[in-house]
């Protein structure tokens, strides 16, 4: 017996964008991040998710004038890297997973830190005019929090989504806190994961055609 269900690619996504229409309230996300809200709905299924989403000085625009410069991404893991839709990229952009960018292992030790971590540090000279997603890692966001309060070089967005019970929530607020200047997405709380920051990026690429 066959089934009865949606089969054809395009219909699923229009009816799955249709239903994020009719159920996420995005009435509190500023007009230019919408694309972004509604793709990271898409990405976790969670309309409610929209409550916690916040957005800092037009950050879909940074990321895309960015990119268009030619921009490298810093991610914080793999599973970020994987779900980019590089084939949308405008200038060939690397991507850049800073866990693998060296010697992080050692340099974990060294500072008694994760790798995620130590590869932020490691990719200092990297950050300027880069666009950073972090989809796993508190402490990842964390040290960037540092190394830019220590006047490292300013990243032109940074799309933070880490995941977890522990440092996740605390690492969000702290960059809302104190990045009053710096294009940022971020969700409060617990939630997060590669799935939002991958879809936060793919959003600046498709919904506007970086």
């Amino acid at each position: 017996m066959r089934r009865d269900y949606l089969r054809d690619p395009q219909a699923i996504y229009r009816e799955s964008f249709a239903r994020i229409a009719a159920e996420a309230d995005l009435s509190g996300i500023p007009a230019d991040a919408r694309g972004i809200a509604t793709r990271i709905v898409h990405a976790c299924g969670m309309p409610e998710v929209t409550a916690d989403l916040r957005f800092n000085v037009d950050v879909a625009g940074a990321v895309r004038t960015a990119l268009r410069a030619g921009a490298p991404i810093l991610v914080d893991a793999r599973m970020v890297a994987a779900g980019i839709m590089a084939s949308r990229l405008p200038a060939d952009n690397e991507i850049l997973c800073m866990p693998e960018s060296g010697d992080t292992a050692a340099a974990a030790r060294e500072r008694e830190t994760t790798r995620s971590a130590a590869g932020v540090v490691l990719c200092r000279d990297r950050l300027e005019g880069a666009v950073v997603a972090i989809g796993n890692a508190p402490t990842a966001l964390f040290q960037l929090l540092e190394l830019l309060a220590a006047g490292a070089p300013r990243p032109a967005a940074v799309l933070a989504f880490p995941v977890g019970f522990v440092g996740a929530a605390e690492s969000k607020a702290d960059l809302v806190a104190e990045a009053s200047d710096l294009p940022y997405a971020t969700c409060l709380g617990r939630r997060g994961g590669s799935p939002f920051a991958a879809a936060a990026l793919n959003a600046c690429l498709v919904d506007a055609g970086a």
